[in-house]
């Protein structure tokens, strides 16, 4: 059985779910390990424009694996501190994996975000849920700190230092209705929907040009860790300006408005 499906719902678009249903797509190694491997796999995939993840059942991901985490790889002759950071290390390497896509990706939050598992629906960089999503930063309900993954990073980011500390303090769920309100998703649809609005989506994004989404990709994650508007401001220059000069996706998109068509974007001149 594989824990990592890959589909191609739409043209240039790939859905990748987490598929173990029966323990919530826990995050135990035997998961993670594959899933890592299959966004790198698809990141370097150019047919690929744009991508969604879920979870299969009713669960996104319910974070760590309590019942059977299994083993880290390439742990042979190594004690357990060093395993211990090891583990650590692959499970960091999963969420960054996601935000280091070349590709868009949206997350398909159709239930549980729990602990690690609303980590990695945070280091996507859109979500929507289905009305029968939550999440939880579970950490401090388990005896040990709200603090995983980036979870301190990305949620204050996503939502605001106050509502970050407030949530991640107290360890309660965030529905989806409160989710949307808030901005942790950028809409909440029902159930049934969720998935071809998140391939809508995604077919749009797919339409662009490719430095194009690759670059405001890259420029709305920098500006998070921007020291100042103005050393920010201009690397978005930059940006403009390489694909302005190098390409002629600015006149093919003002002939196609003239002419009421799709624009046809060739990233070259």
């Amino acid at each position: 059985m594989s824990f990592v499906l890959v589909d191609h719902p739409r043209p240039g678009v790939a859905l990748v779910t987490l598929n173990r249903p029966e323990r919530m797509n826990a995050m135990a190694f035997d998961v993670m390990v594959p899933f890592r491997e299959t966004l790198e796999r698809i990141s370097h995939d150019n047919a690929i424009r744009a991508v969604v993840v879920t979870g299969a059942g009713k669960g996104f991901s319910s974070g760590a694996d309590q019942t059977s985490a299994g083993s880290p790889p390439h742990i042979d002759g190594l004690t357990r501190p060093t395993v211990a950071l090891r583990a650590m290390e692959m499970l960091d390497n999963v969420v960054l994996a996601l935000r280091r896509m070349h590709q868009p990706v949206i997350s398909a939050v159709n239930g549980a975000a729990i602990g690690g598992g609303l980590c990695l629906a945070l280091a996507s960089d859109v979500r929507i849920a289905s009305d029968a999503a939550y999440f939880r930063a579970a950490g401090i309900n388990n005896g040990l700190t709200a603090s995983e993954l980036g979870l301190s990073y990305l949620l204050p980011r996503a939502i605001g230092s106050s509502r970050a500390f407030e949530i991640m303090l107290s360890g309660r769920d965030v529905h989806a209705e409160e989710a949307e309100r808030i901005g942790l998703v950028s809409r909440c649809v029902p159930a049934d929907d969720l998935l071809g609005a998140c391939f809508d989506l995604a077919e749009r994004m797919a339409t662009f040009s490719r430095p194009g989404l690759e670059l405001t990709k890259r420029t709305l994650w920098s500006g998070l860790d921007a020291a100042s508007l103005e050393s920010h401001i201009h690397q978005e220059g930059l940006g403009q300006l390489l694909v302005r000069l190098l390409t002629d996706n600015f006149e093919e998109a003002t002939a196609a408005r003239k002419e009421d068509r799709t624009p046809r974007f060739r990233d070259t001149r």
